[in-house]
């Protein structure tokens, strides 16, 4: 099973990894910017997001797998590969996994550490949309009752990005719900110890985001004794969408 992805530009390819509970469409904005610039992109789904199989088997060594047999079906060498949060420690992964596949690294808000689990709101929320009938009878409905349980505009926005009609005319989640919920202390597991990509490799992390801290910072260089971490101002954890300017800026400054 090879992995959903939409694919735009010629040249050099550059492939992009998303977060949990995100799409490869979430990047698209950035991707058209990134092919004009002379790249091929390709915007993956990852297994249970997107419109990319579902498979009850969800963890970052499956996620690595999936994305070395995308490489092999499209023929990709020497890649730019990056990945935001979910999608950074997968990539991470994959470098050390993989290295021969890989020309640069490029890591969003994201550190090789351990996270405690944190989604559960948006998990609670989503749950009880997929349950409701009258929320998914429209995209505004969908919003209002999500008010519920997720405040922030911007977060709701990312979030119903995922639903998508069904022939019924109700709204459906493309994710794989059950199975997000049942391992997502698996989204926050930390990198194998003793892993060590020596690559160029870029981290990005968001100066409004606490996912990356000082203190990560010899972690990061541990595993990735090449890295150079930047941040991003007036940016959180979704940075390539708070800061698309800075973030373009500096990944083509690191990719130049």
């Amino acid at each position: 099973m090879i992995l959903h992805s939409s694919i735009t530009g010629t040249g050099k390819p550059f492939v992009i990894l998303h977060g949990f509970l995100g799409m490869g469409d979430n990047w698209k904005t950035l991707a058209n910017q990134f092919a004009e610039a002379g790249y091929q992109m390709h915007l993956v789904d990852q297994r249970n997001h997107g419109r990319s199989f579902h498979s009850d088997t969800f963890n970052y060594e499956v996620l690595a797998e999936d994305l070395k047999k995308y490489c092999q079906e499209h023929d990709l060498k020497d890649i730019v590969l990056l990945g935001h949060s979910m999608g950074g420690k997968t990539a991470m992964l994959f470098a050390m996994r993989y290295p021969e596949y890989i020309n640069k690294l490029i890591i969003a808000d994201i550190a090789p550490k351990y996270y405690a689990p944190h989604h559960q709101q948006i998990l609670k929320g989503l749950t009880a949309l997929s349950e409701s009938h009258e929320a998914r009878t429209s995209r505004g409905n969908a919003d209002d009752f999500l008010k519920e349980y997720i405040s922030d505009w911007g977060t709701r926005q990312f979030l119903l990005k995922n639903l998508y009609w069904q022939k019924d005319k109700t709204l459906a989640l493309r994710v794989n719900l059950p199975v997000l919920k049942r391992e997502v202390e698996v989204i926050g597991e930390g990198l194998p110890t003793q892993t060590v990509y020596e690559g160029a490799t870029l981290f990005l992390n968001g100066l409004k985001s606490d996912y990356i801290t000082e203190d990560d910072k010899p972690l990061i260089k541990t595993h990735f004794p090449a890295a150079e971490i930047i941040g991003i101002e007036k940016a959180g954890h979704w940075l390539h969408a708070e800061n698309p300017k800075d973030f373009y800026s500096e990944v083509m400054k690191f990719l130049e």
